[in-house]
């Protein structure tokens, strides 16, 4: 998950240039750190089964946390359905196998249906973010997973990532990267969009946000309305 604003707050570091955090409940990118993490701890452990405890906050919407073990442990695709396009997605199981299968199994329970995807930045970094159903910023599914990260990620055009609030704090809210964003290693990519699902998500952004300014919901609205593998 990109900003949220419980990510604003703690990002008061943040240079005026890119003052754009990408947070969620527990999931965002931080446009303002110009060098590089160390690689964080990885959601699956030496047993090769993904952990995923509950957390201090309620769920946005009811779900269940996913089984241990990933179900994919290769590339799988998904279609994001929403109100501007579907968006085709291929998911990278080999590489994040615990983050490819809680996603999975929140778009099973229909966890991402009729929700909105809250935040677009235009300026420093170049991301729509998504996967919170109250629309806050703020909203997780009650559980949270740990950063499946090996510190080269890079955050091209058409890159499906984790928001998250800090180290191994992954929920349910993700980001599309729509043009090519500087951002540190701190962000699970979990997959990519194609050409024509990116240049979907980069019209949205041409057209702004409702506030006018380089950060805030999106003018176009963008409804999720299923999630499905495939």
């Amino acid at each position: 998950m990109l900003l949220s604003p419980r990510l604003r707050r703690s990002a008061l570091v943040l240079t005026a240039a890119a003052a754009l955090a990408l947070t969620g409940c527990a999931s965002s990118p931080d446009a303002t750190e110009p060098g590089s993490s160390a690689p964080s701890s990885t959601a699956t452990e030496a047993s090769g089964t993904c952990s995923y405890p509950a957390d201090d906050r309620p769920a946005a919407k009811p779900a269940d946390a996913p089984a241990s073990e990933s179900a994919e442990t290769a590339e799988a695709t998904a279609t994001i359905a929403t109100s501007v396009g579907d968006l085709a997605v291929t998911l990278d199981a080999a590489k994040t196998p615990c983050t490819v299968n809680s996603f999975l199994s929140l778009a099973e329970q229909g966890y991402f249906d009729g929700t909105t995807c809250h935040r677009l930045t235009t300026d420093g970094i170049f991301v729509l973010q998504c996967g919170d159903p109250s629309a806050t910023g703020s909203g997780g599914p009650g559980y949270s997973f740990a950063d499946e990260l090996d510190g080269s990620e890079t955050y091209e055009a058409g890159t499906l990532a984790m928001a998250n609030a800090g180290p191994d704090t992954n929920g349910s809210q993700f980001f599309v990267v729509y043009a090519d964003s500087q951002l540190p290693p701190k962000y699970t990519v979990f997959g990519h969009l194609d050409e024509a699902s990116t240049a979907t998500v980069a019209e949205v952004a041409a057209a702004g946000t409702e506030s006018g300014g380089t950060d805030g919901a999106p003018k176009t609205p963008v409804d999720i309305e299923s999630v499905t593998q495939g």
